[in-house]
């Protein structure tokens, strides 16, 4: 299999920062802001990102798989953050330090906590509103809690969610350009 060729397509109301790394077929739309040292592989299969997420330092976005990886609108991938899942709903966030394996399929209004390792043994697809969170302090020796708890959230509060996470995003597309140098869409 010979190896997928660079490729970008930047929303030109998006904001992705020169110091990112972007490997593969990428997509990337509207709104959307990915900071500086983000990495986002899309080593099998093309990667398409949709509408107003947040990709923060050091997240990592990566697609195993020959299949589309699809990350829906108004993500929020926090700082230090690995992503492998094939498909990503809207509204979802995935908290600092976590970590989410390749068989797992995340619906919408999630969220994954922070330092949290989601690993089923086979294909899962968490179901809409759920919340995983560290069921232990310590950790392991990569900084992730294996022994996560499961929740439903009631979804009380996201309207409110989804204007901060707005008005953060809006802050964001006006700042970063101010102090970085930003991607064009033309694979650059």
């Amino acid at each position: 299999m010979p190896p997928i060729k660079d490729k970008y397509t930047i929303h030109s109301k998006a904001v992705v920062c020169q110091d990112v790394e972007l490997k593969g077929d990428i997509t990337i739309g509207a709104g959307t802001v990915v900071h500086p040292k983000a990495a986002i592989y899309a080593i099998a299969g093309p990667i398409v990102i949709g509408q107003n997420c947040i990709i923060e330092e050091g997240a990592i976005l990566v697609n195993r798989r020959k299949e589309v990886m699809r990350v829906g609108d108004d993500n929020l991938f926090e700082i230090g953050c690995r992503v492998e899942s094939p498909t990503i709903g809207h509204f979802n966030t995935i908290s600092a330090k976590s970590r989410v394996h390749h068989t797992v399929r995340i619906s919408s209004f999630c969220v994954i906590g922070i330092r949290c390792l989601v690993l089923p043994a086979d294909d899962e697809i968490l179901p809409d509103y759920t919340v995983i969170y560290g069921g232990s302090t310590s950790g392991d020796a990569a900084g992730v809690d294996a022994v996560v708890e499961r929740r439903v959230w009631s979804g009380r509060g996201k309207v409110q969610e989804a204007d901060l996470r707005r008005k953060h995003a809006e802050y964001l597309r006006e700042m970063l350009p101010k102090f970085n140098r930003v991607r064009r869409g033309d694979g650059s």
